[in-house]
């Protein structure tokens, strides 16, 4: 029996880009997690997909000659591309112009319309087209022109008062409600720094939140006004809750089982629209809230954001054409602090590949394995009484205790780093031991036999751990080693538990799963 539901989500992307080394860092991060919960015992939910109505939309597509359905179908494979050769298991991909999302955000909708929430009313203000929202001027940053810009994407925006009537929704009761809510649940918007900006942008007033348009109709239709359709926020934060089924009667016991989730995956630029009014909507909704929040930091090269536009952008693929998938997956797992702002570079990269994955992991792999073929005719020894008495057996017993204590704090960087104390230490338990010495000694066979089956233990081990980081090297080790789908594993803490590598199985030698890589001769990107 599962211990219970584990959900997860990423934002629903916008579209009209494909995806970059930020969406792919949020989706690694959603995935890892994802893949140790399923091994953790429990019954896991991952939710992404892509963001397809609105004005850019629409602009966009007649630009290009095409009706926006036809456009959106053109680029969504980017990102289902995208995921697939980064290995992302999701469980539900959700494009908001499905039947599906229309049922759900009529359904939602609907409900806050007739409870009273909801009003009609003209809009005046600030509008930025790209992030398609309305800020009050207090909010808003200038440039160097001294135009006003828009604090999230800093392109400048409009003043639109043409009278165009809005359905809103009452954003503005809820002020002292989420700051009540925020005092309640301390880690419902994490990091700290990150709840620090949300309470004080609430504590400083809300406005109430325009939810619908009538100058274009590329949206779901306000199913009391028509001629109305929802817009941005109103539209795509539904997604998660039709993810898990919401508005669909058979999966109402899906959903009720499902929801409120663990977390929400976000980069820090749109945590204001998951810690602010998300969570005013699920309360008007009569809902449970999500527990967490967790925004996370912008990728920088050379101190700026990653972009396109600035040159310095690079798409999964590059690197992956480099790196290979599970090298890229767990730099970005590992070496960047899920939470801050991370500085990341070729040279980084390279340098962490040759340290943790070349030198280290593949490395004790192979040195092994070839021990095994060359002392033992490529079988698993029997484990000679006394051999589980053995530093690495001290430092693996402890290690779920450490591993998973890092994976609820959503600290990447701290389980890989747990998983690789274990690694280092095996590739010295194997100098210390020095089994080429022990293998020219007959009387001392049954030593040999212990220190090779100690350190085929603590692969089988380590293997485990590095799955949710690097799934494909994980299954391939399992491979080698003679065992079974290493996918398959639902208590990995039973499963990590010492000497179960049963003996006599073949071990595989193979090609090395981490060639050296030369910084100053990488293929061009």
């Amino acid at each position: 029996m599962p211990k219970g539901t584990f959900g997860v989500t990423t934002p629903i992307y916008y579209i009209n880009a494909a995806p970059h080394l930020g969406t792919a860092y949020t989706t690694v991060a959603a995935d890892t997690i994802a893949r140790y919960e399923r091994m953790n015992g429990y019954d896991v939910s991952f939710v992404t997909g892509t963001d397809e109505h609105g004005q850019k939309i629409a602009e966009t597509a007649e630009k290009n000659g095409m009706t926006p359905q036809a456009w959106c179908d053109s680029l969504a494979p980017a990102f289902t591309d995208a995921w697939k050769t980064l290995d992302i298991d999701y469980t539900n991909f959700v494009r908001t112009t499905e039947d599906r999302q229309t049922r759900a955000v009529q359904k939602f909708w609907q409900g806050l319309y007739d409870a009273g929430w909801l009003y009609k009313s003209a809009y005046e203000g600030w509008y930025c087209v790209h992030e398609e929202t309305y800020y009050a001027e207090s909010d808003l940053e200038k440039n160097e022109d001294g135009e006003f810009v828009c604090p999230d994407c800093k392109r400048p925006v409009r003043y639109e008062s043409s009278g165009e009537e809005n359905w809103f929704f009452k954003l503005s009761e809820f002020q002292d409600k989420l700051l009540a809510f925020y005092d309640e649940h301390p880690d419902f918007i994490r990091p700290v720094s990150r709840r620090n900006e949300i309470v004080s942008f609430v504590k400083g007033g809300l406005q109430d939140l325009s939810i619908s348009r009538s100058s274009f109709d590329w949206g779901v239709p306000v199913p009391w006004d028509e001629g109305h359709v929802f817009y941005v926020w109103a539209d795509a934060l539904i997604a998660y809750l039709t993810g898990i089924g919401y508005g669909d009667p058979e999966r109402e016991a899906e959903f009720d089982r499902r929801w409120p989730i663990q977390y929400h995956f976000v980069g820090k630029d749109i945590t204001r629209f998951h810690c602010v009014i998300w969570p005013a909507m699920l309360m008007a909704a009569g809902m449970p809230i999500t527990h967490t929040v967790f925004g996370h930091g912008f990728l920088l090269t050379k101190g700026e954001k990653m972009s396109k536009s600035k040159g310095n952008g690079l798409m999964p693929a590059d690197l992956v054409r480099v790196f290979g998938v599970d090298a890229y997956r767990y730099y970005f797992m590992s070496d960047v602090q899920f939470g801050h702002d991370g500085s990341i570079s070729m040279e980084r990269m390279v340098q962490v590949y040759n340290a943790d994955l070349a030198n280290t992991w593949g490395n004790l792999v192979s040195r092994v394995t070839n021990m095994t073929t060359k002392y033992f005719e490529g079988r698993v020894p029997e484990a000679p009484a006394g051999s589980e008495d053995n530093p690495l057996r001290e430092i693996a017993d402890t290690l779920y205790a450490e591993y998973d204590a890092c994976m609820a704090e959503v600290d990447f960087t701290g389980a890989a780093a747990a998983v690789q104390k274990l690694a280092s230490r095996v590739n010295l338990y194997v100098e210390e031991s020095a089994p080429w010495t022990l293998a020219k000694d007959p009387a001392r066979a049954d030593e040999l036999a212990g220190v090779i089956y100690n350190c085929l233990e603590a692969i089988r081990i380590i293997a485990l751990y590095m799955a949710p980081f690097m799934p494909n090297t994980s299954a391939e080790v399992f491979r080698r080693l003679g065992l079974g789908e290493i996918a398959d594993t639902t208590d990995i803490q039973e499963a990590t538990a010492w000497g179960q590598l049963p003996a006599s199985v073949a071990v595989e030698v193979g090609d090395p799963l981490f060639p050296r890589l030369d910084v100053d001769n990488l293929p061009e990107l």
